[in-house]
This record gives structure tokens, sequence and C-alpha cells, in this order.
């Protein structure tokens, strides 16, 4: 799979975000509640596109035999848990309210998040992870996290992650046609992060 290219662009998208991510600890660092130990955003339930579960899988791949073990037995606690997630999920499958507060109040761990709470490939993490606790812009709202301490009514620089998603989305679709793949609606889907380190790349494409 030619797939360095589009790599290489991946990493021009994650290098902007880390850049807002710097310029803002430099002027707001105050206001921001991120440091080494606090791994409250490896904690939510949130999914990667295509190109970044291939990036992830990648560099997982690269990792010592060890450490990829660690990181599996944890993917398959993580699965555990998305899987009874997915079942409280369906009982409100006519109520988007409720999935959304549902999917925010749950607690998954990151697989890649170690034992000392810090991220095993943090080189590599995705987009979403490089810009928390930052404010952001999803869907027209701004959002930053909990533990944050902007100040209500001030103006503060504000990345855009629906344009972030929709590069990410046109870096997928690039990604399914070197495969060979014709169905572009697949590179709008998500996937767990257990799901992008212990599935081949050929593989999780089939099975979407």
């Amino acid at each position: 799979m030619k797939s360095a290219p589009i790599f290489q662009n991946y990493e021009f998208l994650a290098d902007k975000a880390d850049r807002m991510f710097q310029k803002m600890l430099e002027k707001h660092g105050g206001s921001m509640s991120c440091d080494e130990k606090c791994s409250d955003c490896c904690n939510a339930v949130f999914g990667v596109f295509l190109i970044e579960a291939a990036f992830l899988k990648h560099h997982f791949d690269l990792l010592d035999s060890e450490k990829k073990k660690s990181i599996l037995q944890r993917c398959y606690q993580a699965d555990r848990e998305l899987k009874k997630l997915e079942r409280i999920l369906k009982e409100f499958e006519n109520d988007p309210h409720m999935i959304s507060y549902t999917m925010a109040k749950n607690r998954v761990r990151c697989p890649l998040l170690d034992n000392d709470d810090k991220c095993s490939i943090y080189h590599c993490r995705p987009i979403t992870c490089r810009v928390y606790g930052i404010p952001t812009s999803i869907q027209g709202k701004v959002r930053t996290c909990g533990k944050a301490k902007f100040e209500a009514g001030k103006q503060y620089p504000i990345f855009d992650l629906d344009g972030a998603y929709r590069d990410l989305y046109t870096l997928s679709c690039e990604l399914l046609d070197l495969t060979g793949e014709t169905d572009m609606d697949k590179a709008s889907l998500l996937l767990s992060v257990s799901k992008a380190l212990t599935t081949p790349v050929e593989q999780f494409l089939k099975e979407l």
C-alpha cells in the first residue's frame, strides 16, 4: 500500500494541531488544566478516522513485543467495555440526546494509556487528543475541557475541529482509493483505538 505520502499529509494536520495547542499554552496556559499526569481525555469515548487508524496501526507495529503485548491486553478490556456501552446505547437508539449524554458520561480507558498514565505512542496520538484542553469548534459550538478555566465571555483562539475532520475524511477517501475500495462512504466511519490496533488495515476496510 503506497501510503507514505498520505501519512505525510496526515502529519501536517497533526503538526497544525500541535502548533495551535502550543500557542494556547504559551498565551493562555493559566486557563488550561493539561499536565503530564492528566489523562482525563484518555478515558473518553471517541473514534478515529481510517487514516488515523492506519497511522496508529503502522506505528504500533513498530513497538517492541512486550509493549505491544501490554497494549493488546488493554485493547481487549476496552473492547469489552465498549460492547457494554453499545448494548446500553441500543436502548436510546431513537433518542440522540440520550445517546450523546450516555457517551459523554461513560469512561473507557484508551488502551494506549500505560500504567503510568502516559500515552504509549504519544507522538502518534489522534488529532482529537492533540487539541483536547483548548477551545475547539465542533458542529458550530465551542467546547472546552471540563477542567479548563477559560473565562465566560472572553475571546480565545478556537481550533476548527470540524475543519480538521473534513481533512481527515478527505485523507481517508484517498486511503480507500489506494486500497482499491470504491465505497467512499466508509471514509466517514469512525473506529475505536482498540479496533485500529488489533486489526490489519486491509482487514478492517473489508469488515466495514
